[in-house]
């Protein structure tokens, strides 16, 4: 017998009883399904036996740990189920590209394709397993085995990540015979994918999953034409590089070709911004060039590069942040925790903004404020700013294109980017990078260097973050003029070097601990590369340092 304390209270328990026996008895006690349970501080998939003494807790899938477990899950059973239905070939040619809104866009590849009848009858085949509630195991296998048994299945993309596993031993998931690799934790059986649904979306398919807030719930899928198309250009940049995932990258390092790769994506995006600033140059009235993007997007540097690229068509651009207008820290309004939300559209002198835009646009001249984030007070610049005939202001900040942020000013006299860091290099071909952990790292790192805030303060600060971008950002980004993507295939090999001192600095123990050796674990797989190879004005050095821009 081994005794276990949960809730203060312990229990005496057979010894090798499945955790998922014990959550099971303690799940009334949980709004959400249980997906993992905490062992004397260190998490366990439910599948797992108990050996000793020890203090339990657990994790929901309203945790953010819970809910990607959920995520991995569903993507398994979605992958069983396209081999039953189409084979294993068909298995190997699905890719899980990236997300929109709650759906995983999967894509096809070496010309296959799938049908709508298929993917319906794939879907059947989802609901068919998990009323099976077929059991999920997983076995350790020595590198040298791993790699010969993804060879054979035709899975390349995880024979070229396992090259570059530090580990001796790789963990391989197995559902009836299906055989796959997971970055992360698992749920122990089918029966726990209850909420899911499939279908066709454009040349691929769509997996919808509840979200995090409502686990239990399957929330509409709302197309999203401009940041699809955004994100399929990105991945046809990564195919032209001959970069998808994580071991193609790698690759590209360790054969030299690093160099050569930074100097094409760096023009990659100075061509874009190129594309979009002829686009505001060849509108009649644009006076008001508005950027919004969630948070560590690149938007200074993207703002910075923007005007020198509308000055080669005699513009004259002047570089704003709307954080210039933040209420004193004193009269920022306070959200559901107790905390100051810096996020909200309240947290900003809306009315002053109006005022001075409008003044602008009259031709009259206006002192525009500086915000003290050491004192937490708003200043005001000495010089004046006057808006000529050519001049033309790029506004920045994360409600740059809510309308209530810029009510007065006219239609046409703004021109709206949505910009963020749209991840689309992947792990592998099934495990993708969310976009919220490149971000994530950015401000990690940028905070310390320039504000020097720890990562755990970052890491704890990061869900108040993502719900104000939830709330404040991304309802509003189909409705800009263009979008642009701040991500770089290269960054994370980069700030990888930045980021692991920080992560290991968060003490055990702490709420902020998982997070960290999730983002620990999940950098072993890169490669690191120097910053010295970076041009001065790129988007990367906002965040590393040494940009020749003011960030």
């Amino acid at each position: 017998m081994v005794t276990i304390k949960i809730a203060g209270k312990e229990k005496l328990y057979e010894d090798g009883i499945k955790y998922e026996i014990i959550a099971q008895e303690y799940q009334n006690n949980y709004t959400s399904p249980i997906a993992l349970v905490v062992v004397n501080g260190k998490i366990r998939e439910l599948m797992k036996r108990v050996d000793r003494d020890c203090e339990l807790d657990f994790i929901t899938y309203s945790d953010m740990i819970g809910h990607k477990t959920y995520a991995r899950s569903a993507v398994m059973l979605m992958m069983k189920a396209v081999k039953d239905v189409a084979g294993m070939e068909a298995a190997s040619n699905v890719k899980v590209e990236f997300t929109i809104g709650p759906g995983y866009y999967c894509s096809f590849k070496n010309g296959m394709k799938l049908d709508a009848e298929t993917i319906e009858r794939i879907k059947d085949r989802m609901g068919e397993l998990a009323d099976m509630d077929m059991l999920v195991t997983k076995k350790s296998y020595s590198a040298e085995e791993a790699i010969a048994l993804f060879e054979a299945l035709g899975m390349k993309d995880k024979v070229s990540l396992f090259r570059y596993r530090r580990s001796s031993s790789i963990n391989v998931y197995c559902l009836g015979d299906y055989y796959d690799y997971f970055y992360g934790y698992m749920m122990p059986s089918t029966g726990y994918v209850k909420w899911f649904d499939l279908m066709p979306y454009e040349d691929g398919m769509v997996l919808v999953l509840p979200e995090k807030e409502d686990p239990e719930t399957l929330p509409q899928f709302v197309p999203r034409k401009q940041l699809f198309k955004t994100l399929m250009q990105a991945c046809a940049w990564n195919q032209e590089m001959e970069i998808d995932t994580v071991g193609d990258l790698n690759n590209k390092i360790c054969e030299g070709d690093i160099a050569d790769i930074i100097l094409v994506q760096e023009a990659l995006q100075e061509r874009r911004i190129g594309e979009i600033a002829q686009d505001i140059a060849g509108r009649q009235g644009v006076k008001f060039v508005m950027i919004a993007g969630p948070s560590s997007s690149g938007k200074t540097t993207f703002s910075h590069r923007l005007s020198i690229q509308l000055r080669t068509y005699g513009l004259n651009p002047h570089p704003i942040a709307l954080d210039n207008y933040y209420l004193n820290h004193d009269q920022t309004p306070i959200d559901e925790d107790g905390n100051p939300d810096y996020e909200c559209l309240e947290a900003l002198d809306v009315e002053q903004f109006n005022k001075d835009m409008s003044r602008l646009l009259a031709g009259e001249s206006v002192h525009l404020p500086i915000f003290n984030f050491k004192t937490g007070k708003r200043e005001y610049s000495t010089k004046a700013t006057v808006l000529k005939a050519d001049d033309i202001l790029v506004i920045e900040g994360i409600h740059g294109l809510n309308e209530k942020m810029s009510y007065t000013l006219p239609a046409e006299s703004k021109y709206k980017i949505y910009i963020s860091a749209l991840t689309t290099l992947n792990i592998d071909e099934h495990n993708r990078i969310p976009t919220t952990d490149g971000r994530l790292l950015r401000r990690m790192v940028r905070d310390a260097r320039t504000r020097g805030t720890s990562a755990q303060k970052t890491i704890a600060m990061w869900p108040s973050v993502r719900r104000g971008e939830e709330k404040y950002i991304f309802p509003f980004q189909e409705e800009a003029d263009a979008m642009f993507n701040s991500a770089m295939i290269y960054e994370l090999a980069v700030i990888k070097q930045y980021a692991e001192p920080l992560l290991f600095s968060i003490p055990k123990g702490t709420p902020e601990y998982y997070e960290a050796k999730r983002l620990l674990k999940f950098l072993e797989y890169f490669l690191g590369i120097s910053s010295e190879g970076l041009p001065n004005n790129s988007l990367c050095r906002e965040f590393v340092g040494g940009s020749c821009f003011d960030v």
